[in-house]
């Protein structure tokens, strides 16, 4: 049962309006079905236009930041809560902890970062929880397609690829989520190889 879902999103707007609408759906669309929100805790960028229509909607939000980032005043001040950490890898560690699932809105390195840790832990075993990518306005399409050449190269077998759920919209891609069946692969042992 998914209650709680980790939204990875930038610090900043992007290019294209569709960014700032897509993270407005997500929060609207979870606010809705009540199921809360866990996300950075900024009041900047995709992460604030996140936190500020949550709030709007009378959703739950909870945001997880390092206390460096909020000695520069971009904690949101307005959430249902906020927990400060030490470091980012408190913060990663906490927001997965708090996290039935995970979804990446566009982002820069930290949002790709997030994610690919997060994917990965439910690839080696260490959670079973669903990852889904948002892929606005294609924003994602390339990282996609090197996820489909990593299995193409034997890097990453075709039910970790399956790991990764994608759709490019928001209602959409949160009813795939929660009705997501994660497959059961051995990551460390190739039969064929031994």
């Amino acid at each position: 049962m998914i209650r709680r879902i980790c939204v990875f999103c930038g610090s900043g707007l992007g290019s294209r309006p569709g960014y700032s609408a897509a993270a407005i759906a997500i929060a609207k669309y979870l606010a809705a079905s009540k199921i809360s929100i866990v996300y950075g805790g900024s009041n900047v960028g995709l992460m604030g236009v996140l936190a500020d229509t949550a709030i709007a909607a009378g959703g739950e939000i909870i945001g997880v930041i390092p206390r460096s980032l909020v000695a520069k005043e971009v904690a949101h001040g307005r959430l249902t809560e906020l927990r400060v950490v030490e470091s980012m890898h408190e913060r990663k560690a906490l927001m997965a902890d708090l996290s039935d699932a995970f979804i990446a809105l566009p982002g820069g390195y930290g949002t790709f970062e997030e994610f690919c840790e997060v994917l990965t832990w439910t690839q080696l075993g260490f959670q079973q929880k669903p990852c889904g990518i948002l892929n606005v306005e294609g924003y994602y399409e390339h990282l996609l397609k090197m996820f489909d050449h990593a299995v193409t190269e034997q890097f990453v077998k075709p039910a970790h690829r399956r790991i990764v759920i994608s759709d490019n919209v928001p209602e959409t891609l949160i009813g795939r989520l929660l009705e997501c069946e994660l497959p059961v692969a051995d990551k460390w042992i190739d039969r064929k190889q031994t």
